[in-house]
């Protein structure tokens, strides 16, 4: 009877803790069945991300990026903010600065005539000594009256004056020098180490002897960007490709503004990454596994390699019924970076601003968790 007793206690104590361990396993796994909310995460799954994107009334279009979609994907047109080169010619030749209102002239006459009627018995030449042009574009010469000078070169008003002082002087020469005014300057506004306004020289400086002259451009400056504005336009070039290419460096005008700044654009890294945060643009173009690398890539353990997107927003302009655009204005990006198309897809897929780069969770890591807890509760009922 005794050894009976001990073998129901036995078998008793046995069931209790087998339906212990049940009763946490059963309710972890109805959570995983109805909701894998329940699992701590960080990220969504692809399946969730994708739900709101079936069928036809949806805003969302989806976009498997391959290396085959790429040229196709390449030739939509681009969204707000994503190009920075919008850019003048090379502008006036040199040597062909133009006299613009606000100049001050100096206007030398030579005549060796003794009964000149500019020049006294003994004097040779007459100085004429700041001559301001008007707002007009004209300057007062004795003997001519007004003249319009504005827009043409020093050598041109002094060969026009000449001629005019010709029927009245036979033998007059005359020598002109132009000090620039105002409206012959240039502003070099901020992003330079010594900013300020620049009176052109009668060369005209380009834009690279002007950013030179204002002590160039700070090293630690992020991708700066160069700003000139020009008769109520702004245009904009990457500092690295005027650096590059020297078909890009303009003569400057009068009038002229310069402003050099930092990168301003940005994209958000969220999800199964690195770091999730917001993240600056550290050079011109960058591609999407660019961007994983930057941000740590992807988590350990949890990130889903085929499950990796970019979400995209582009102005209702850019939609298109046939491939020349998305579909719709919500675009998301996926990519499967399981295979090596989808690798090299990523590597030359290009970053936009205020792109989201998102890594989903993967659901294996959640059921690893969950039987994690499983564990956990059995050993606790042990």
């Amino acid at each position: 009877m005794l050894a009976i007793d001990c073998g129901q206690r036995a078998v008793g104590r046995g069931r209790e803790r087998l339906e212990r361990a049940l009763v946490p396993a059963l309710l972890i796994l109805t959570a995983l069945a109805t909701s894998a909310c329940t699992v701590p995460r960080s990220a969504a799954l692809p399946t969730e991300i994708l739900r709101e994107t079936r069928g036809e009334d949806s805003d969302f279009h989806v976009v498997p990026v391959t290396r085959a979609a790429l040229a196709e994907i390449a030739s939509w047109p681009r969204p707000a903010g994503g190009n920075r080169h919008d850019w003048v010619g090379t502008g006036l030749p040199p040597n062909t600065r133009p006299i613009r209102a606000g100049d001050v002239l100096t206007i030398s006459i030579w005549d060796s005539q003794r009964d000149s009627l500019l020049t006294g018995e003994l004097e040779r030449v007459v100085n004429l000594q700041n001559v301001i042009v008007s707002p007009s574009g004209r300057i007062f010469v004795p003997y001519v009256g007004e003249y319009a000078v504005d827009g043409m070169s020093s050598e041109q008003a002094r060969r026009g004056i000449q001629e005019l002082m010709t029927p009245i002087v036979p033998d007059a020469q005359v020598q002109l020098a132009v000090a620039p005014g105002p409206a012959n300057a240039v502003d070099v506004v901020a992003g330079v180490t010594q900013p300020g306004r620049y009176p052109l020289t009668e060369t005209s400086p380009t834009l690279l002897g002007i950013l030179a002259e204002a002590g160039g451009i700070p090293p630690d400056m992020r991708n700066p960007l160069i700003r000139l504005q020009r008769a109520g336009r702004s245009y904009a070039i990457p500092a690295q490709q005027l650096f590059a290419n020297p078909a890009h460096d303009t003569v400057l005008r009068g009038g002229d503004r310069i402003v050099v700044e930092p990168d301003q654009r940005t994209f958000i890294a969220l999800g199964a990454t690195g770091r999730q945060e917001v993240v600056a643009f550290e050079r011109e173009d960058i591609t999407a596994l660019e961007a994983l690398s930057s941000i740590g890539g992807l988590a350990d353990r949890r990130a889903d390699i085929r499950g990796v997107m970019v979400l995209r927003e582009y102005p209702n302009s850019a939609v298109r019924a046939d491939a020349q655009g998305p579909r719709k204005p919500w675009v998301i990006f996926s990519f499967d970076l399981a295979t090596a198309d989808g690798l090299f897809a990523a590597r030359n897929f290009r970053i936009e601003p205020n792109d989201v780069v998102l890594a989903t969770e993967a659901s294996l890591p959640m059921i690893t968790t969950a039987f994690a807890l499983f564990r956990s509760v059995r050993e606790i009922g042990d």
